[in-house]
């Protein structure tokens, strides 16, 4: 599997190797042991599946609180989306800043996202379908959302996008008085 750093420390790219022949392709999508043996030591109790019909559709961005804060390993199943993941823990020298990547289901790459950032993504093709992993189990009075448009990220496209009513009336990142705070000791390992 190779695995990519980007700007913000914790999140990484993942890109499963993949076995193709006629038939279509084999990939391991998460194999525990090779991970641990990269530095990543998670334990994912979740699986997440969602599909999005129109392009142009924002889920996000998206957080839960402490005591069930997430990691999530997200790829894409179908289609296409954007993937982004923004830095919200308190003291961190990258707080507020954000990281995108295409998920495709061609391109195979997954974005693992720590506790402490946010998590959204805007659908590029019609039916995509997002599936992801988390530490987790979801826990509505932990639940926490952040407005798509108050992070300053490109989401690269135009018009307005289709969200859901909680979405819509997300709070602001300036307005978020985040739960999570940065230690410089911090690292995926958990």
């Amino acid at each position: 599997m190779l695995m990519e750093q980007t700007k913000l420390p914790g999140v990484l790219i993942l890109t499963p190797q993949r076995f193709g022949d006629a038939r279509g392709f084999f990939s391991e999508s998460w194999n525990k042991q090779r991970m641990v043996d990269a530095g990543i030591d998670l334990e994912f109790v979740q699986d997440n599946h969602s599909m999005s019909a129109e392009v142009g559709t924002i889920r996000g961005l998206h957080f839960q609180t402490p005591p069930h804060a997430q990691d999530k390993l997200v790829r894409c199943g179908q289609g296409a989306l954007f993937d982004v993941a923004v830095d919200i823990r308190k003291g961190s020298p990258t707080y507020g800043q954000w990281v995108g990547v295409e998920l495709t289901a061609e391109n195979g790459k997954q974005l693992l996202v720590p506790k402490g950032f946010l998590h959204g993504f805007v659908t590029r093709a019609p039916m995509t379908e997002i599936i992801y992993k988390c530490t987790d189990y979801y826990a509505p009075d932990c639940d926490g959302a952040v407005r798509w448009d108050s992070c300053g990220i490109d989401w690269g496209f135009d018009g307005s996008p289709i969200l859901s009513d909680k979405d819509a009336v997300a709070q602001t990142l300036a307005d978020l008085d985040s739960p999570f705070t940065f230690e410089a000791t911090e690292s995926v390992a958990g």
